[in-house]
C-alpha cells in the first residue's frame, strides 16, 4: 500500500471494518444461543469493500443494499440500537421489529432500502438517483449487489437507463465468486462484470476489494464523477466470504484450499498491522478504539433486549390504508 491517505482516513476505515467484524460476530453468538432467530447472511471477509466507500459519502447520500449489506448499512452510519431492536423484533427497530435482517430501512442515516431479492435494489437505486437528478440535490446513490445478480433482467435495465440519463448513481458489485453455490465460472458468460459496463457507455473497474486503498480510490473517484454529474459507474470489487452463503451452509462446494487461502489473506487483521508499520497507530491505540466498538455494540444489545415486542395491532398496521382524517 502506498502512503497516500491521511492518517485520519484510514483509522476510519479501520474503526468501521472492526466495527462490521465484531458486529457480525456478536449476531452469529447471540443466534448460536438462540437469543436471536432469524436467517443471517454473514458478509466476514467483506468488511472493507463498505468501509472504503462510506468513507466517501455524506450522511444524506443514499444506500441501497441487499439482504446481505448489515456490513453496508453500519458502515453507512445506521445506530446499532436501532439495527439490534429490529434484528430483535423489537418495536424499537429500524422496522418496528417486523422486517428483520433482510429489511433494514432507516433514511436519517440514507440507508434507503435493503431488498431480499437479488438484484431488485439495482433499478431502485436508479429511480433514487433520477429524484436527485431532478431535484438537483446533490446526493449520490450507491447500490450494493453480488455476481449473481449482474445475470438478471434489473441489472442491465437499471444501469442502461442510468447511463442515458447520466444518473449520479454507483452499482457496486461485490465480486466474492460464488452466487450463492454456483462458482463464478459456472454462471456467468464474461470473465469479469466490470466489462460489462463497456455496452453502457459507462466507466467500469475491476478492483481488490480487500485492499482499503486501492478500494477507497476507485469509490472515491466513481463517487464524485457522479456528484459533478458525470454520470454511473460500475464497480466489481473482489472479495471472498468466510462464512458460507448463509449461517448453517458449510460451504462444501468452495475447495478447502480456497477458504483456507482466503482467511489467511484475511484483509483486516493484515490492515491492522499495516497500520501500526505506518505508525498510524499503535497496538495499544487499536485495541483501544475496539474496546469502545465492542462497548457500543454491548449496550445497543442491552437496549433491543430490554423493549417489546410489537402489538397485535402491527398486523395490520403498514398493511392497510386508514383514513387519518
Amino acid at each position: 500500500m502506498a502512503k497516500a491517505l491521511s492518517k485520519e482516513t484510514h483509522l476510519a476505515m479501520y474503526q468501521k471494518m472492526s466495527l462490521i467484524k465484531q458486529n457480525d460476530d456478536q449476531i452469529q453468538f447471540e443466534m448460536k444461543t438462540g437469543k436471536l432467530m432469524m436467517p443471517y447472511y454473514s458478509a466476514r471477509g467483506q468488511e472493507v469493500i463498505p468501509s472504503a466507500v462510506s468513507v466517501n459519502l455524506n450522511p444524506d447520500d443514499y444506500l441501497v443494499t441487499i439482504y446481505r449489506g448489515i456490513h453496508d448499512s453500519v458502515a453507512k452510519g445506521l445506530p446499532l440500537k436501532d439495527l439490534w431492536a429490529e434484528l430483535a423484533g423489537r418495536d424499537t427497530g429500524t422496522c418496528k421489529g417486523k422486517g428483520g435482517p433482510m429489511h433494514i430501512t432507516h433514511p436519517e442515516t440514507g440507508v434507503m432500502v435493503t431488498t431480499g431479492i437479488v438484484g431488485s435494489g439495482i433499478p431502485i437505486a436508479t429511480g433514487l438517483a433520477l429524484s436527485s437528478f431532478y431535484k438537483k440535490d446533490g446526493k449520490v446513490t450507491v447500490t450494493n449487489f453480488g455476481d449473481g445478480a449482474s445475470n438478471i433482467g434489473a441489472f442491465h435495465e437499471g444501469l442502461n437507463l442510468a447511463s442515458v440519463w447520466k444518473l449520479p448513481v454507483v452499482f457496486i458489485c461485490a465480486n466474492n465468486r460464488y452466487a450463492e453455490h454456483t462458482a463464478y465460472e459456472m454462471g456467468t458468460a464474461c470473465d469479469t462484470i466490470a466489462e460489462r459496463a463497456a455496452s453502457y457507455n459507462m466507466p467500469g473497474v475491476r478492483v481488490d476489494g480487500n485492499d482499503p486503498e486501492a478500494m477507497h480510490a476507485v469509490a472515491k473517484e466513481a463517487i464524485d464523477r457522479a456528484r459533478n454529474g458525470g454520470g454511473p459507474t460500475l464497480i466489481e470489487a473482489m472479495t471472498f466470504r468466510f462464512c458460507g452463503h448463509n449461517i448453517g451452509d458449510d460451504s462444501h462446494y468452495i475447495p478447502a484450499e480456497e477458504m483456507a487461502a482466503a482467511k489467511e489473506a484475511d484483509p483486516l487483521p493484515r490492515y491492522r498491522q499495516w497500520l501500526q508499520n505506518q505508525g498510524f497507530a499503535t497496538d495499544e491505540e487499536l485495541t483501544a478504539m475496539e474496546a469502545n466498538i465492542a462497548e457500543e455494540i454491548k449496550a445497543a444489545k442491552e437496549y433491543a433486549y430490554s423493549c417489546d415486542f410489537p402489538g397485535v395491532e402491527e398486523l395490520k398496521r403498514d398493511v392497510y390504508a386508514y383514513d387519518l382524517a
